[in-house]
């Protein structure tokens, strides 16, 4: 049995590497297409088809009874993106540039509601008005990112190559990313499932699988996606991609799954350090964005420093 997840992990993996070269490819060229912001296409098409997984498992998790596993997968998981994901891509690109209006606010919400959800569930129970608030922020900013075109649009460049706009070309991209977001989902899904077993195998509490391994696991798209944006020279796309992510699962994805079952969670010691790391996470993150609108290398080893110590307390409190 133990043979079989180990294939599964490493076959896993390969088909996550595959798949986010070719939605990084595709989301380019529709990006160009619609002549929006890669940030938007990233943000849209990438980062909400990849929380689809988060949502699966946040609603079997609390249809099963154990919605602890849900909310550690989505501290776990914005926790990673907004430190490793973020680092690792930012190291890649030599610099993560983070200028621009539309990103610059988006950061400002993605920080708040990353902690959002910690804040709702003090009282022990993430309830459906809870969900419903939620669910309400993340359509406030869908609504503030349209209502003016410079939010979303790409001005043009009279001096780039110009574009031949084919609507064939633009369906068969849609078909190549929707394809690559079913990999990206099921590679995952492999991984997480394959990682769950190891962690059974050696006998870990389920908040650490929720916040460690799950949380790990569902974040692998966006962060294999960030690393390959960064590697072809797309840092528009990055932070869309992860501050998509990070606001999509905990607002959207969390309330959804608050409404079908709410979270109760008595007792809040296991996400101590989750809570404290997320919210010095999403504070670290934000402020490395505004200053000189560029997260650097520097500031990439020091939130991977972070997410590292994050773990180490992790492993020392279970």
């Amino acid at each position: 049995m133990i043979f079989f997840y180990i294939l599964l992990f490493v076959f896993s993996c390969f088909i996550l590497f595959w798949s986010g070269q070719q939605v990084v490819r595709s989301s380019a060229r529709v990006a160009a297409f619609l002549n929006w912001k890669e940030f938007v296409v990233a943000f849209f098409l990438v980062a909400m088809a990849a929380s689809i997984p988060n949502l699966s498992l946040g609603i079997s998790a609390a249809l099963r009874g154990i919605p602890e596993l849900s909310f550690g997968d989505i501290v776990g998981g914005n926790l990673v993106d907004l430190t490793v994901a973020v680092a690792l891509a930012a190291l890649v690109a030599k610099g993560l540039p983070s200028d621009g209006c539309t990103v610059q606010s988006t950061s400002v919400f993605a920080s708040i509601v990353a902690v959002l959800p910690i804040l709702l569930i003090f009282d022990g129970k993430l309830g459906r008005a809870d969900g419903m608030i939620l669910i309400f922020c993340f359509f406030l900013y869908v609504f503030w990112l349209f209502s003016k075109e410079e939010r979303f649009k790409k001005v043009c460049d009279g001096n780039s190559t110009p574009i031949v706009r084919k609507f064939a070309v633009f369906i068969k991209d849609l078909g190549r990313i929707a394809l690559g977001l079913a990999l990206l989902a099921l590679s995952a899904e492999g991984i997480v499932r394959s990682s769950t077993y190891f962690a059974g195998f050696l006998n870990v509490p389920l908040s650490l699988v929720g916040i460690l391994i799950v949380g790990l696991g569902t974040s692998l798209p966006e962060t294999n996606f960030a690393i390959m944006s960064a590697r072809k020279g797309k840092t528009g796309m990055i932070l869309g991609n992860l501050m998509g992510s990070v606001i999509t699962a905990a607002t959207l994805v969390l309330g959804t799954v608050a409404l079908i079952c709410p979270i109760e969670i008595p007792d809040f010691s296991h996400f101590a350090a989750g809570r404290a790391f997320l919210i010095a996470a999403a504070l670290f993150f934000f402020f490395f964005v505004k200053s000189d609108k560029k997260v650097t290398k520097k500031e990439a080893v020091f939130l991977m420093i972070l997410y590292i110590s994050f773990v180490l307390v992790e492993l020392m409190m279970k």
